[in-house]
């Protein structure tokens, strides 16, 4: 048991459908058998989704000051009893952000310290965090800062699509200010070093999407592709990285989920959720690449609608468990392959 990965779990807004999923995904046999995992999160609000579910008590709870590696059990559930969350809290709230924001920064630090293997993140609310006086607009953001990151990018991955992207949690009008040969390349880069680590891809084929309609006919619908996505593909392309475009969006992630292409990177947000969502919503998970530390996550929001319903399901929940476990194993793997050839 104690070679077993140990997977830090947030449980996200606790009025979202957080506690929910977690405590659903964590009971299912084959999740437990493939990992021990920590939970930094509210008992109360676990236990009260596992009665709505009617499953048993599976878990210990322990302080989260005194979260230790080494905990006598499964499945533990760091408890933060200090924050005053309400029996019944519908939607963004500032108590929803604190919570949530501080569950995040101490599974960071666990993963940082080596507690945890790597940090599946359940879904917040980016209001709350804000009305909890956040400074970032989300995980990404916060990842990247508390890991000292100064490259890193959103991957997504489901079994028939992975996907990377150029800008994040921008505007639509404002990409164009931030769209730059180097947010374009770094993407395309850290991709191909993801896909060959983590995902058993030798020499991955990337697909770089354009930014205009029909990757910009020429420069009758926007330069970007020459002036932007073109350079970062030659760049990558010397230093050894297969890939090529830019390819018009409406038909390179039929091209990719068909097996032409091993990754694909999107420009925008949409541009790359979209077709993630249509192919495999139940089932896919976010991974943030190019950190310090293994995080992935469920590629859902919050759901406050259906939240305290017992009407969410778990898939995507144990999705991005499953794929902690295999990136943490993964690691491990490699970390003590390469110690065993220095000892040669």
């Amino acid at each position: 048991m104690v070679e077993q990965p140990v997977i830090g779990i947030t449980m996200g807004d606790p009025a979202g459908i957080g506690p929910e999923i977690v405590v659903k995904a964590l009971a299912e046999p084959h999740i437990r058998k493939i990992a021990r995992y920590i939970v930094f999160g509210a008992s109360e609000q676990i236990a009260y989704a596992a009665d709505l579910a009617e499953i048993e008590p599976f878990w210990i709870g322990i302080p989260h000051e005194k979260l230790t590696r080494d905990f006598p059990a499964k499945t533990a559930i760091a408890d933060y009893d200090e924050y005053p969350i309400p029996a019944k809290l519908n939607g963004s709230s500032r108590v929803g952000g604190e919570a949530s924001l501080q569950y995040c920064i101490d599974a960071i630090a666990a993963a940082r310290h080596k507690l945890i293997d790597a940090v599946v993140t359940a879904p917040i609310s980016k209001t709350s965090w804000k009305m909890a006086g956040a400074k970032w607009p989300g995980h990404t953001e916060l990842l990247a800062e508390k890991c000292k990151s100064p490259r890193k990018a959103m991957m997504f991955v489901t079994p028939k699509l992975k996907l990377a992207l150029a800008t994040i949690h921008e505007a639509l009008f404002e990409v164009r200010h931030k769209f730059t040969i180097g947010c374009v390349f770094e993407p395309i880069d850290l991709l191909n070093d993801a896909l060959k680590k983590y995902f058993g891809c030798e020499k991955p084929h990337i697909g770089v999407a354009a930014l205009n309609p029909h990757a910009g006919e020429d420069g009758q619908f926007g330069d970007e592709e020459q002036r932007v996505i073109s350079p970062a593909i030659l760049l990558a392309q010397e230093v050894g990285i297969n890939c090529s475009g830019p390819y018009p969006a409406d038909t390179l992630f039929l091209r990719a989920v068909k097996g032409e292409f091993d990754g694909v990177v999107a420009m925008y947000h949409d541009q790359g959720m979209i077709p993630v969502k249509l192919v495999g919503f139940d089932e896919a998970v976010n991974v943030t690449i190019g950190l310090p530390i293994i995080r992935t996550s469920p590629a859902h929001g919050t759901a406050f609608d259906i939240a305290g319903t017992n009407s969410a399901t778990p898939a995507s929940m144990i999705a991005a468990i499953e794929t902690a476990v295999q990136m943490a194993s993964v690691a491990k793997a490699s970390k003590k392959k390469l110690k065993t050839e220095r000892k040669k």
